[in-house]
């Protein structure tokens, strides 16, 4: 078995790799090729935590034999104010898909912020307009960054605005992120500013209540919503729900945990056939995507184990071809 830690993850994963195979993925998933149970959510209430088991089976081409992986993800909101931990820890076991064979054991913290990222670039570049430069991101925590990695990744970014709910925090991913992407990325204070001026707007946030109203929407923003991934969460209003021309990652799993959904139907916002279609169907054609420059679209994510498995098998290709990695005894 192959012990890949969080460095030999970042060293071996690629933006550019992760989208590919994310993109894949979710082209399988419309096509009848994955097997993915709805994740089991273990609440640890005391501590504010939550405990994630997401099993995945993706299935392949001929001569490919498909990826197989399960994933265990502890998210624990005070971790960082009060323990210096990150929200986010988790590990991962990719197995061999003909045999079972444990073929790798990875750090999975790095990987999932990734992976997320990869689908808002999957959704960015069939969905967002072709000339969109401005981008607005909400949050800088471990999400933030893989969000406008993937989005610079698929169109002609120019501007970045950063807004968090602590102004020092923001300055410092701004800096951090203007220096790796080499563009322009300033923390900002004036929301509607920001909002307003967006042509792709990134909310990656652990907020229960929306970040602004929707109304301050640009018409032909394009939207990537990952941070809400609980029916009791939420980063966008009624009203950004309702204006929107809405995809998902995959309705059993929005229908069951996208509190921006599931609360704009609750309050009468939206009705129940609102989301226009998974983003897999819309890489396959089955779904019209962007039907209008003005139009808004939205990329509703609460993340599925499918994009784990894809990528910790990129990541597990790449180390076995650079030698990296700790291989130990197993079975």
């Amino acid at each position: 078995m192959l012990i890949l830690d969080r460095h030999d993850v970042e060293r071996l994963l690629t933006m550019p790799a992760a989208i590919a195979a994310v993109e894949k993925a979710f082209r399988r998933l419309a096509s009848g090729q994955v097997v993915m149970p709805q994740r089991v959510a273990t609440a640890v209430a005391p501590h504010r935590g939550l405990h994630l088991s997401m099993p995945a089976f993706v299935g392949g081409d001929p001569g490919d034999p498909g990826a197989l992986s399960i994933k265990i993800v502890a998210v624990f909101g005070d971790n960082p104010g009060r323990y210096q931990l990150p929200t986010i820890q988790g590990l991962l076991l990719l197995h061999d898909a003909c045999t079972g064979k444990v073929l790798a054991l990875m750090d999975a913290e790095y990987l999932t912020a990734m992976r997320t990222g990869a689908a808002s670039g999957v959704a960015t570049r069939a969905l967002a307009r072709p000339d969109a430069r401005t981008v607005t991101l909400f949050g800088a925590g471990a999400q933030a960054a893989p969000q406008l990695e993937a989005v610079c990744a698929v169109r002609p970014v120019e501007q970045i605005y950063v807004i968090t709910r602590t102004p020092a925090t923001a300055a410092a991913f701004a800096a951090r992120m203007g220096a790796k992407l080499g563009l322009p990325v300033v923390a900002v204070a004036d929301v509607q500013e920001a909002v307003a001026a967006a042509d792709i707007l990134c909310t990656a946030t652990n907020s229960a209540t929306p970040l602004f109203p929707g109304a301050w929407l640009r018409p032909g923003v394009h939207i990537n919503a990952v941070g809400a991934y609980t029916a009791q969460m939420r980063e966008l209003d009624g009203t950004a729900m309702a204006r929107s021309r809405l995809f998902v990652d995959r309705r059993q799993a929005a229908e069951t945990e996208a509190g921006d959904l599931l609360l704009a139907q609750a309050e009468g916002a939206i009705g129940p056939d609102h989301v226009a279609g998974e983003l897999g169907e819309l890489l396959l054609g089955r779904v019209a995507g962007r039907r209008a420059p003005t139009e808004i679209t939205l990329f509703k994510s609460v993340g599925l184990a499918m994009q784990d498995t894809v990528t910790a098998a990129e990541v597990y290709r790449a180390a076995i071809a650079q030698g990296l990695g700790r291989d130990i005894p197993w079975g």
